[in-house]
């Protein structure tokens, strides 16, 4: 029998409901762990008194800001992570961070097991216990919500017959999960492909569609990382939470996508992501001045690889940390400043400068001080299709 369990604790239903659950089922203490990974919204001190509320004997809030953006909103701005070409990876990048503190908290608080709130749908679950199998293979790893067969109504009339202090209700079923890079929600009307969102889903980004002054920003970035709004130097912590105000306010990073999961099932998704689409927006217009077209072209596959790797929680992977060396390197250079204006919905780049500029004014321009031998392109499209001219006439010999 499990003595003690570290949970993952979120202070929503599924988690607040798992605490009793444990206890219930296999008689463990439950040590609530609360990551702050810049989610806002509710008190993380009314969330830490809120495990101890529902029956935890030892309720900790992690203050993971900082090493949140550092660590893992960093490397996948270098990556330019977009799951699908759409999806930047918001809860995937949290699920590594809470299981690296849950490990270290079930050393220190001498757990022999973890235990999270996802259900057997989601890509979470997957997140969590590969995650742990990587960090600490020995961690048994419950999963209550899953493993109990609970709904998501049963799990409020759950709550509600032991007065458990959470806000979800029938009459609110969406599923939220936030942090610094955006905001997803689920569940409700919104399992519904053709229902069009409604305008009370959204919390991170005003109305795209109402007509509002335009705001222009400019993004400066070193090896890839931004580092200053407007010329100000601010940690990416506060950077992301400064365009999040900025770009949300008009109505940027809205996605209403169909998203194909881990678990092999089809699932409509709202996400919010104001910072990151403006962020990700500038990253890869930085480096289509600033890299080789050889380097360029091979990180655009790598990109999507290390999206699709750290999407289906193998963050702590050796192939993940091979690509990270290769997105380490390449993104050495990429630095300089990306202009873009703010406006209905769109974050445009309308200018870009670089210290490591590999756009030469005289071999681009077609007026005067033009420095492009044309001359030699002549030849240089000789050789250059030689092998498919070569080919062609042998089609033609062997297929007159």
């Amino acid at each position: 029998m499990t003595e003690r369990v570290v949970l993952a604790y979120s202070g929503g239903l599924d988690t607040s409901v798992a605490i009793g659950w444990i206890g219930a089922e296999t008689g463990a203490e439950v040590v609530a762990l609360a990551v702050d990974v810049g989610q806002g919204g509710e008190d993380l001190e009314a969330i830490r008194q809120r495990a101890l509320t529902c029956g935890a004997v030892e309720s900790i809030v992690v203050d993971a800001r900082t090493e949140f953006a550092e660590s893992f909103v960093a490397p996948a701005i270098r990556a330019n992570a977009l799951y699908m070409d759409r999806y930047p990876l918001i809860s995937s990048l949290s699920r590594p961070i809470i299981v690296k503190h849950l490990v270290e908290a079930a050393r220190q608080h001498g757990a022999d097991a973890i235990a999270h709130g996802c259900t057997g749908k989601g890509n979470d679950q997957v997140r969590f216990e590969v995650g742990v199998s990587a960090l600490a293979p020995g961690l048994k790893v419950l999963a209550p919500v899953r493993d109990s067969g609970m709904t998501r109504d049963k799990a409020i009339a759950f709550a509600e017959e032991r007065g458990l202090p959470i806000d979800v209700s029938k009459r609110s079923p969406y599923s939220i999960d936030q942090n610094l890079w955006g905001r997803t929600a689920e569940c409700g009307i919104l399992e519904d492909p053709w229902a069009q969102p409604p305008e009370d889903v959204f919390v991170y980004s005003a109305d795209p569609t109402v007509a509002r002054t335009p705001d222009e920003v400019t993004v400066s970035f070193t090896d890839g990382i931004p580092t200053a709004l407007d010329g100000r130097p601010l940690g990416l912590a506060d950077l992301v939470a400064e365009l999040n105000t900025r770009a949300g306010a008009h109505g940027i990073g809205r996605i209403d996508m169909i998203e194909d999961r881990l678990v092999g099932i089809k699932s409509r998704e709202i996400y919010e992501c104001p910072a990151a689409i403006t962020l990700l927006t500038a990253h890869r217009d930085l480096e289509d001045l600033t890299l080789e077209r050889d380097v360029a072209r091979f990180k655009r596959g790598i990109d999507q690889r290390w999206g699709e790797i750290v999407y289906d929680g193998l963050w702590f992977s050796p192939l993940k940390l091979a690509l990270d060396a290769f997105v380490d390197a390449a993104s050495v250079g990429v630095s300089g400043d990306v202009r873009l204006r703010l406006a209905g919905g769109v974050a445009q780049v309308v200018g870009r400068r670089s210290p490591a500029s590999l756009y030469d004014h005289a071999l681009a321009t077609y007026d005067a001080g033009d420095q492009f031998d044309q001359s030699d392109a002549r030849g240089f499209i000789e050789l250059w299709g030689l092998p498919t001219k070569v080919w062609a006439a042998r089609e033609q010999r062997l297929n007159p």
